[in-house]
């Protein structure tokens, strides 16, 4: 199962693109990332666009049309991983993604291990519920991928296709897991950065490099 990461948008209520934002030291794509690959993606993509940035074990993708919204971010990342399965000359195939956006730091790494697991249960588009309500990472299966693209627009990302098929929906609640909270403006940052403490563990990326990750 492989993941994306959503970091294009520029911040424009923090004064700053998103991917950069720090918390104890690591910017949110960089949590995002590590989100997706201690929950179990494989490969992963970083989807990037008023700023360049790049992650160890990621690979980065510039969307250069994401002053359309969140959409045309997501069409990016499912065509950069087709492009990733062609290259591995069939040796691996992708058979869904995990999407998950990088201003949601609190969501954990469960979140993602719970989709994959409705995944292998049958689900073929699951969605991670808080307290019952549908929020964020999502997980579409191979087989929706073109749907999606077609009918993503705007910053709507892959609501249309969600809302249009209703009966695929597998809805898994994380709400003991992490919190879906956005961080939109400088005093949500504050708030999650209360929330957030730092911890280290150590973590091997995909390039081999021993890294500390501070949580």
């Amino acid at each position: 199962m492989a993941g994306i990461l959503l970091a294009a948008g520029e911040g424009s209520r923090l004064g700053q693109p998103k991917a950069l934002i720090e918390l104890h030291g690591e910017t949110l794509a960089e949590r995002g990332v590590a989100m997706l690959r201690d929950g179990g993606t494989d490969p992963m993509v970083l989807v990037t666009g008023a700023t360049r940035a790049s992650v160890p074990g990621a690979r980065t993708v510039r969307n250069l049309d994401w002053r359309t919204g969140m959409g045309s971010s997501l069409a990016a990342g499912l065509h950069a991983l087709e492009t990733i399965e062609q290259e591995s000359a069939g040796d691996a195939r992708i058979v869904g993604a995990v999407i998950a956006l990088a201003d949601q730091p609190l969501v954990g790494a469960e979140a993602v291990r719970r989709l994959i697991d409705a995944y292998a249960a049958g689900a073929t588009i699951a969605v991670a519920a808080y307290d019952g309500k549908p929020r964020n990472p999502v997980l579409i299966a191979r087989e929706h991928w073109a749907a999606v693209v077609e009918m993503a627009d705007g910053d709507t990302g892959a609501r249309p296709f969600l809302r249009a098929h209703p009966g695929l929906v597998k809805a898994v609640e994380c709400g003991d897991t992490g919190s879906p909270f956005d961080i939109d403006t400088p005093e949500d940052l504050a708030r999650v950065r209360d929330r957030l403490p730092a911890r280290r563990t150590c973590a091997i990326f995909g390039d081999g490099v021993v890294g500390a990750l501070r949580y």
